[in-house]
């Protein structure tokens, strides 16, 4: 959770204007999706490769964070206000009146349109989660499924990187943020694969854009080709560079 309060101190302009989280509040919506626990599922599913199966264990994965702007979303309903105001009160009375507070939108980002379930809840920003945004000192990530080691300058996006990578890293489900996958969470990814211009496509493939380990997969496009060993499916067309070009290709092979 410290991570994704630095990506929303970034985003919000928590240090662009002291006012923010005291005076006035800040709100910042976070889009959360469903993917494949095993990777190979997610390229297949991105796809539409057949032989992926009906049951998979899905993990969450923090796929974006936009800061509420009252000059073009209007202002805060009457009753997120009420919410606010009750949390800049209660954690007054608290001692933490130094620390900003404000609120975020957790969003499903499964279905087609710009709506889905969601919760507001009230957000605490602690002295130390600020403390470490302003030192903005960068961190190494290390693949889970590659064991790369890599460095990021600390941002939102690297925030947001990180935070996907701890979960994908839990292979226990120690997190407890795994659970077999609904037919909207699958259906995000392969209209993501299709390039349709959804909300919930777009924001994935924005993320895929920015992240280490969708690098290769980023690269692979549907060029349907017959497959010799199975004439009424489909083969994807690429120039097989990297192991992830290949595990497509093996697709056929299965």
């Amino acid at each position: 959770m410290a991570f994704l309060k630095i990506g929303i101190v970034f985003d919000c302009g928590l240090f662009e204007n002291s006012q923010i989280g005291f005076d006035v509040p800040f709100m910042a919506r976070v889009d959360i999706a469903v993917e494949p626990s095993d990777f190979l599922d997610f390229v297949g599913l991105y796809l539409n490769d057949k032989a992926v199966g009906d049951k998979l264990q899905g993990m969450l994965q923090v796929n974006a964070i936009t800061p509420w702007h009252p000059s073009i979303q209007g202002p805060l309903t009457p009753k997120r206000l009420q919410t606010w105001r009750e949390a800049r009160a209660k954690y007054n009375t608290e001692g933490f009146a130094k620390d900003p507070v404000g609120l975020v939108e957790f969003i499903g980002c499964s279905c087609a349109e710009d709506s889905g379930n969601s919760v507001t809840a009230e957000l605490h920003i602690p002295a130390a989660v600020l403390d470490i945004a302003r030192k903005r000192e960068p961190f190494v990530c290390v693949s889970a499924v590659t064991g790369t080691q890599f460095n990021k300058p600390m941002s939102t996006v690297a925030c947001l990187e990180y935070i996907n990578l701890h979960i994908r890293a839990d292979k226990q489900n120690q997190l407890r943020l795994r659970a077999e996958m609904t037919g909207q969470d699958k259906e995000a990814i392969r209209a993501a694969g299709r390039n349709e211009e959804t909300l919930p496509a777009r924001i994935l493939k924005e993320k895929m854009e920015r992240e280490h380990l969708y690098a290769d997969v980023t690269q692979l496009t549907r060029t349907t080709v017959k497959c010799e060993k199975d004439p009424g499916s489909t083969l994807i067309g690429v120039s097989c560079t990297t192991p992830l070009e290949w595990a497509a290709i093996d697709m056929c092979e299965r």
